[in-house]
């Protein structure tokens, strides 16, 4: 029976969020100490553990089928990759930062200069765009200190947090893009494989789905249901069941999480009485 092969991120946190949504999506991975490569015990899978700048090139010759991995090196390294699906894990950008000291603002100020960077074809992308030319000094690893042994006046680097930049004292002054992590595929994929791959997504959009949205129960008198229906989206209606207290109802819906504390509110002003929410491991629409 063929296998979807997948690679992830040798180490580090994209590899931990990877293996977790794949236990969310009910696929077991029997994965040792520094192994390279793992086989699903209940599914039709192997993981391929690589290091996260060699994975687009994996995709392009079909060495893998499909990939977990940063929207940031699909920009530098990926052209022509199909992203699957968004993830909503691993965020972060591509920023540019100089020296708290500095006077330069944005990208017109960095004419000329020197802008260190592990993502050369993003910087230049930007640059080109913006009609500016500037020297890039290509570096893999640490490239935070660079501007303070004057190696650069710049650095293009990802930024999570921003807590890196300010412990070598330095600032953004421009976001080129964000990132999250995204599944994608080879263009080589078989047809047998891309079915499997299919099935994987459906579980990965329930999943996801699940974490975007909460379940509410709540009590209400009969005569306020009207104007509790009005605030509850619901996938498609809330539900609605009579208590044993005569001229009650309890009703249960699905809310967005970006809205939830406002409608939580409304729902209160409008009578709402004894409201549970639950989070919800898996949505299916």
């Amino acid at each position: 029976m063929s296998k979807l092969k997948l690679a992830v991120q040798k180490s580090g946190r994209l590899n931990e969020d990877s293996l977790q949504i794949l236990k969310a999506i009910g696929i077991s991975i029997d994965n040792g100490k520094d192994q390279l490569k793992a086989s699903a015990r209940n599914f039709p899978l192997e993981v391929f553990f690589l290091r996260n700048g060699d994975i687009p090139q994996y995709l392009r010759d079909g060495v893998v089928d499909v990939a977990i991995i940063g929207e940031n090196v699909l920009v530098e390294k990926g052209n022509n990759i199909e992203v699957v699906e968004k993830l909503g894990f691993s965020k972060c950008r591509v920023s540019i930062a100089v020296p708290k000291g500095s006077k330069a603002k944005g990208l017109k100020d960095l004419e000329g200069k020197k802008i260190a960077t592990s993502y050369p074809n993003t910087v230049q992308k930007f640059l080109t765009k913006a009609n500016i030319e500037a020297n890039l000094h290509i570096i893999n690893g640490s490239v935070e200190i660079a501007p303070n042994i004057g190696l650069a006046d710049a650095i293009c680097d990802i930024v999570s947090s921003g807590s890196t930049l300010f412990k070598n004292n330095l600032k953004e002054i421009e976001v080129l893009l964000t990132s999250e992590a995204a599944l994608v595929k080879s263009p080589k994929i078989s047809a047998e494989n891309q079915k499997i791959l299919d099935k994987v997504q459906f579980r990965l959009q329930s999943v996801l789905a699940g974490r975007e949205n909460k379940y509410v129960l709540l009590n209400a008198p009969n005569n306020k249901i009207d104007d509790i229906i009005k605030i509850l989206p619901g996938i498609k209606s809330p539900t609605i069941l009579p208590l044993a207290e005569e001229g009650w109802s309890s009703l249960h819906s699905v809310i967005n999480k970006n809205d939830f504390w406002n409608i939580i509110d409304e729902l209160k002003l409008a009578g709402a009485e004894g409201i549970l929410v639950c989070p919800i491991e898996n949505m299916i629409q």
